[in-house]
């Protein structure tokens, strides 16, 4: 029997270290006007060497538990998508379900979907809760980037942070998952990666340096073509139009790049939500964080009709389509 869902609290979190677009010009051959001008970003939260994905999780949900005076103790399913897991395995979803004192019964698993992987997350949640199996998921998206990234590579240590964003999706009388899509492109396998036990794909050799190798033209191509495309045949197959979208909620890869989309889009961009100005490229966690500043600042209400997407290596897309519909805060919000 087929039941709904809906996300009921939320809870961020970002590292206190900021580096900014000065602090990069002593580094790298760059400048403030430079990356403001080509990524729209000011500056980025980076890790403590002893801080990992793990530990941004647990204070994402630490924050959700406060804002919204819950425990997740009866949580049955943890999802973490993130591409900066604290180790190969064990899963990073398993090492919070022992932290946060979740059942042992519940299941664990990570995500390996980069940008779309949060969700990748909120869809599989959906699914397990509308199959009937499972009733409270915990959807983490964490990213530790600044641990992966080549800092004498100025086209790529511009663009990324860290940080995290948890929801709990709950069993719920009525639906307010309105409509899904989802794809996957291996032929551009390399165009964003990280070297691992093989050093090619697709027929290319790739760069076997351990830290992130991205190929931004290219990527930035494929975007502008894949997301309007995918957000229109998600339209299509919820039976709702782009004007009854109340915020659109892309992955906050680049200011330059969110611009021309909702320029296809027909959707006005002060409609749009994104977190890259304060926290850089947080691929997985880019979105949870964009979703929580709308509503930390009051733009976001219940009731909105919120449209997420997620693109990024794989090249993998994920579009949800989602009515907002969280549980009265009893707190604010920890300050980011």
């Amino acid at each position: 029997m087929t039941q709904g869902a809906r996300i009921t609290a939320i809870g961020t979190y970002v590292p206190a270290k900021r580096l900014t677009n000065h602090d990069l010009e002593k580094m790298v051959e760059t400048n403030d006007e430079w990356i403001l001008q080509r990524t729209g970003i000011r500056e980025r939260r980076i890790t403590r060497t002893d801080e990992y994905t793990s530990d941004l999780c647990i204070a994402a949900v630490e924050d959700l538990m406060r804002r919204f005076g819950i425990k997740v103790d009866d949580v049955d399913f943890v999802l973490v998508a993130t591409s900066t897991p604290d180790f190969p395995f064990p899963s990073t979803a398993s090492i919070l379900q022992n932290r946060l004192g979740i059942s042992t019964a519940a299941g664990a698993m990570d995500l390996s979907a980069a940008c779309a992987g949060f969700v990748y997350g909120l869809h599989l949640a959906h699914s397990l809760i509308a199959s009937g199996l499972h009733r409270k998921v915990l959807v983490v998206g964490a990213e530790s980037l600044s641990k992966i990234t080549d800092y004498t590579d100025r086209s790529t240590c511009i663009l990324f942070g860290d940080g995290a964003g948890a929801v709990l999706v709950e069993a719920s009388e009525t639906d307010q998952f309105l409509g899904h899509h989802l794809g996957s492109d291996g032929s551009g396998a390399h165009q964003v990666y990280r070297t691992g036990l093989t050093a090619s794909v697709n027929g290319v050799e790739l760069t076997d340096s351990g830290r992130i190798v991205q190929n931004g033209r290219e990527v930035f191509r494929w975007a502008l073509r894949t997301v309007p495309q995918g957000v229109q045949e998600l339209l299509n197959r919820a039976g709702i139009e782009m004007e009854q979208v109340d915020w659109f909620i892309p992955h906050s890869a680049n200011l330059r790049m969110i611009e021309p989309i909702c320029e296809k889009l027909n959707h006005p961009f002060e409609r749009s939500l994104y977190s890259l100005v304060e926290y850089g490229n947080t691929s997985a966690a880019s979105i949870p964080l964009a979703l929580d500043l709308g509503i930390r600042d009051g733009r976001v209400k219940n009731g909105d009709v919120a449209l997420l997407y997620g693109f990024g290596s794989g090249l993998t897309h994920a579009g949800q389509l989602v009515r907002l519909d969280f549980d009265p805060m009893v707190a604010e919000p920890t300050p980011l």
